[in-house]
């Protein structure tokens, strides 16, 4: 039995007319989002400390803004290093009850990984997956403009899956 949706052929009927399938290209055109696409929905807001600032104020800070990584800049708004909750947690491990006290500088990752807006969202999950971090700098013109997380790219991914599934549906039932 056919289904309901099913139109037999009708005398007029074109037969040359032409059905379009999706192409490599419309397949793979996530792969060709970029970081800014993230920023433009995130936006551009980087909670940054001092390299002076002390562990406990940055506890603090991610505590507050429900974040899981600060960037370290100078007075000037360089970018210094990055720290996040995992290095924090590492120093509780090795100096028990002497952490808060010391300074974002002993902590810090000075060597940061950082992106461009016009760099593709899978070559930055590529990155962070294997560099084994999940908080990265946006540096354009050599300055910050941004920062992003692995969470913020699969949110993004998840979102063109549910919009991509949803134009299927549409193009099917019609």
């Amino acid at each position: 039995m056919a289904p309901t949706s099913y139109q037999a052929p009708m005398r007029g009927d074109k037969h040359e007319q032409e059905s379009h399938s999706q192409t490599v290209e419309s397949n793979l055109s996530h792969t060709q989002s970029t970081v800014t696409k993230i920023l433009e929905r995130k936006g551009d807001a980087i909670i940054a400390v001092r390299p002076a600032d002390t562990i406990h104020h940055v506890v603090e800070l991610m505590k507050d803004k429900g974040i899981g990584a600060v960037l370290v800049t100078d007075q000037n708004g360089d970018l210094q290093g990055i720290l996040s909750e995992r290095d924090i947690v590492r120093r509780l491990a090795e100096t028990p009850g002497q952490t808060l006290p010391q300074n974002v500088a002993d902590l810090m990752t000075k060597e940061v990984e950082t992106c461009t807006p016009d760099d593709l969202l899978i070559d930055i999950l590529k990155r962070m997956n294997e560099g084994r971090f999940r908080h990265m700098p946006v540096m354009k013109d050599g300055r910050l403009c941004g920062v992003i997380s692995i969470g913020d790219v699969i949110n993004f991914r998840l979102n063109e899956l549910e919009y991509e599934a949803l134009r299927m549906k549409q193009m099917i039932v019609g």
